[in-house]
């Protein structure tokens, strides 16, 4: 099974070095998180993954394959990506929009319709099939991209603070999502600001499964997993304050600004 590797990258930008050797591999049903201040180089890492940065250092392959290198509809089977802003501006109806990810697949229009039909279905926005791209919430319009990237149908999902302009039941909605889509087999890496929403993105019993990788200053300073008992310390040492950790139904929860 191909995976995504990201071995040793460093990105140079404007005679600054925005990130510094960093590594990680992720591959169908793992889901690796990316946490870290403003500036740690976060959606730097995404981009240079996607191939839309020039890296200084190091590769990113799928497989065997430089990632950057690859037809385009062989790259949308490897990576979909999901941006923090979406800039959709032209009125067209849903379906249409999540119809057309489907830009990999040669197949009839109807099938495309039936695919996207289904996409929208799994993230409980059927009934917004007809409505205009320029009408939803901002709860809506992230559901409608999650969908948009079913439809893709890529491996591996890049997802970039996908929560952060949400209320908290669309954010806790919003990775309950992201939990079940590699729970059931495609690869994520999310970046999050919410370090609470980590607890989102696996079962109790799947904490372990999950890679927590720390970034700051363009370096990775650590990765583990969800499940690490020093989760906490070593969140408190990458953000630079003190954090608490609370458990409550199985679940860890993170205080910041409190006393450990």
């Amino acid at each position: 099974m191909s995976a995504l590797t990201v071995s040793d990258v460093s990105v140079v930008a404007g005679g600054q070095r925005i990130l510094s050797d960093v590594s990680l591999r992720v591959a169908p049903g793992q889901c690796v998180a990316i946490v870290g201040p403003n500036g740690a180089g976060k959606s730097t890492l995404l981009k240079a993954i996607l191939g839309t940065i020039k890296l200084a250092s190091g590769h990113v392959r799928w497989g065997e394959q430089p990632l950057a290198k690859m037809a385009g509809r062989d790259r949308a089977a490897a990576v979909a990506w999901l941006p923090q802003h979406g800039l959709i501006q032209e009125a067209i109806p849903v379906i249409e929009l999540v119809k057309a990810a489907r830009f990999r697949f040669s197949e009839g229009r109807a099938f495309s319709l039936a695919a996207a039909a289904g996409a929208l279905d799994s993230v409980a926005a059927g009934s917004l099939a007809q409505r205009s791209i320029t009408t939803l919430s901002g709860g809506e319009l992230q559901r409608i991209m999650m969908a948009t990237l079913i439809a893709q149908d890529a491996a591996i999902f890049l997802l970039d603070e996908p929560a952060n302009h949400l209320d908290p039941a669309h954010q806790i909605g919003f990775y309950d999502l992201i939990c079940k889509q590699w729970t059931q087999g495609r690869g994520v890496v999310c970046i999050t600001h919410d370090i609470n929403l980590l607890t989102q993105l696996a079962p109790v019993d799947r904490a372990e499964d999950v890679q927590i990788v720390g970034l700051a200053r363009g370096v990775a300073q650590f990765q583990t997993s969800l499940s690490d008992p020093g989760l906490g310390e070593k969140l408190s040492s990458l953000y630079g304050l003190a954090i608490a950790t609370v458990e409550r139904g199985g679940r860890r929860y993170f205080l910041a600004g409190a006393g450990s």
